[in-house]
């Protein structure tokens, strides 16, 4: 089945540019092998639209590491909602230093309960790296060593965001015109 489409025209201007997001990932990059240096580094995000962000960030860190994913599936239950894990981790973690790999962090809802999860499993260190922080919606304090960029509260698409399955593949962050598409 094919996913609406939402015509460009409902595209803002870009938040973040292709430019920005070129200059600010290998800074981010040299900052975790920095940290990291001679650990058993893991990379692990959250399918799908991590996995833009993922990408630039693994070719541009000069350091050995390895890749993993999770995939999560939200649903209401009251008033904070819920998430289950629908992809799990390949691999053991423990011992391990891990970097969790976001897109972007809104509430912060979902990742708080990924991070729960990973910390139970006795990684040696648990980070989290983001390229875009929504803090404005922040229901949950949230452990961020690692940020791009600070974003305003609008529905965003582009560079692994979506609407609809739509726009992940733009190389910059755009906000949606239409609030109401969401």
């Amino acid at each position: 089945m094919a996913s609406p489409q939402v015509p460009a025209e409902l595209l803002g201007k870009p938040i973040v540019t292709a430019e920005q997001i070129a200059q600010r990932v290998p800074q981010l990059a040299e900052e975790i092998a920095a940290d990291h240096a001679g650990g058993d580094l893991r990379f692990v995000t959250v399918l799908r639209g991590g996995v833009f962000f993922l990408a630039d960030l693994c070719r541009a860190i000069d350091t050995t590491l390895a890749l993993d994913f999770m995939a999560v599936s939200s649903y209401a239950s009251g008033a904070a909602g819920g998430v289950r894990i629908t992809k799990d981790l390949d691999d053991s973690i423990e011992g391990a230093s891990v970097v969790v790999v976001e897109d972007i962090i809104d509430t912060g809802l979902t990742l708080n309960y990924i991070l729960k999860v990973l910390r139970a499993r006795q990684p040696a260190s648990l980070s989290v790296c983001t390229l875009l922080d929504k803090d404005v919606r922040r229901i949950v304090d949230l452990p961020i060593s690692y940020r791009g960029f600070e974003v305003p509260d609008k529905f965003l698409v582009g560079y692994g965001l979506d609407y609809r399955g739509c726009y992940r593949n733009l190389p910059y962050v755009a906000a949606l015109k239409d609030e109401s598409l969401r």
